[in-house]
């Protein structure tokens, strides 16, 4: 297959990139399972915005100070302050987050100084998505193809190609253009516990380590410190950053207070480990008594109705929670438009860093940088764009890919061990 641009993966980041290149490109989007099943549709508490000027100092700094100061202050900049040109696309392409009085209602989060988060009830990733997916949809010049899992890119000469992908159907193609973006999400189905759907397993960082292209930190992986405790297989269930932020307390086995809810979620997760392993238990207590059954019911209704189904009713009683991981804030490096190391090549959201989270991510700062990040790359593609000088026929080994799912895995995973080691060889030093 030919096409002008390839976009691996269908969550917010590579709709959004599609929705913001030229009409007059043919783009394809690849997706590894359905094109609903990404990360982005179960995003739950919201998205940051910069309120007014009066708020960039305490937005920038509660930034910094969740990643540790390790974030890249460029990228930060840029990140809040396109935050209302992305707010405005998303209520024109039909998102309803809340209102009040015609107004936006703004919720908080852990180590947010003050409210600054837009939703919609406790799906806002579902709301966002599901319209960015559908304004793709409606476009002529973009095909999505469902269940192709990316095998490969075409590089010649550290120059991209396309990819190479298998469909559904088993057999493998290629998909040559003059330009690929890679948001093909995190690394959550490499973990036992994990809020990522299980078919999230860092590809594009394998394939990157394959061709050279530079990464970063990728060690640094954000553990979530509050998912729904349960003897299930499968995908953790997330209790929304936004619940403790709006009065939800942590209790261990003596249902004693041990933490403030509010702190950074490397802090919080830590904490909550440090008591489950002093207490001997598998989980702790999470109290939404201060919530208003009445506020629980309007801006909580997926968490109160998935814990009804577990059995526990949050209006009347506490539920166990663990940390489970949830966010990679380390990926495919790249500059302040998206761009990796290899010409031709782009990576937006998850799979991409950008710098802007430094060590750990600020609640709600995920949906809001994917977009920012991934509009920067369709506007650089389109002012630079030129048409790829490659005539060759590509040749498919099918030997190399068809055991390639876990030989990615294993070799994304050492490569994570490897950095981290490397990280800790350098705090030690320090």
């Amino acid at each position: 297959m030919k096409t002008d641009i390839v976009i691996a993966g269908s969550g917010v980041g590579g709709l959004y990139c599609a929705l913001n290149l030229p009409r007059d490109k043919k783009i394809v989007i690849v997706t590894k399972d359905a094109a609903d099943k990404s990360d982005s549709f179960l995003a739950q508490g919201g998205i940051c915005v910069l309120k007014n000027e009066d708020d960039y100092d305490r937005y920038f700094e509660d930034t910094m100070r969740a990643g540790h100061y390790e974030n890249n202050k460029k990228s930060v900049k840029i990140m809040i302050r396109s935050s209302r040109d992305v707010i405005n696309d998303l209520v024109n392409v039909g998102v309803r987050f809340e209102k009040k009085d015609g107004e936006f209602v703004y919720t908080k989060e852990g180590a947010h100084s003050t409210p600054r988060i837009l939703f919609h009830e406790d799906v806002t990733g579902k709301e966002i998505t599901s319209h960015l997916l559908k304004a793709v949809r409606a476009l002529p010049n973009v095909e999505i193809i469902e269940h192709f899992t990316m095998v490969d890119i075409i590089e010649k000469n550290n120059e991209c190609f396309g990819i190479v992908g298998r469909g559904k159907d088993g057999a493998y193609k290629t998909v040559t253009a003059d330009y690929t973006v890679l948001a093909t999400g995190g690394i959550g189905g490499l973990y036992k516990n994990s809020t990522n759907y299980r078919h999230l397993t860092g590809d594009s960082l394998a394939i990157a380590l394959a061709h050279n292209v530079k990464l970063k930190n990728i060690d640094y992986i954000q553990i979530h410190p509050t998912t729904l405790y349960s003897h299930k297989r499968g995908r953790r269930f997330l209790i929304s950053e936004s619940v403790r932020g709006e009065g939800a307390v942590l209790f261990n086995s003596h249902m004693r207070r041990f933490v403030d809810e509010l702190e950074p979620r490397d802090v919080v997760a830590k904490a909550i480990s440090e008591e489950m392993e002093k207490d001997k238990k598998p989980y702790v207590w999470l109290s939404m008594k201060p919530i208003s059954t009445e506020q629980i019911k309007s801006h909580f209704p997926n968490i109160y109705k998935h814990c009804l189904e577990e059995g526990y009713d949050v209006t009347k009683e506490p539920i166990p929670v663990v940390p489970s991981q949830h966010y990679f804030m380390g990926g495919i490096d790249v500059d302040g438009y998206s761009k990796t190391s290899m010409e031709r090549l782009y990576a937006v959201g998850e799979t991409a860093c950008n710098g802007v989270h430094g060590r750990n991510r600020l609640a709600s700062n995920s949906l809001l940088e994917s977009l920012v990040f991934a509009k920067r790359a369709a506007k650089r593609i389109s002012q630079t764009y030129s048409e790829a000088a490659y005539n060759d026929e590509y040749k498919i080994d099918e030997s190399k890919y068809n055991d390639c799912a876990e030989a990615y895995k294993e070799a994304v995973l050492a490569a994570i061990e490897r950095e981290r080691e490397k990280h800790e060889q350098h705090n030690d030093g320090a």
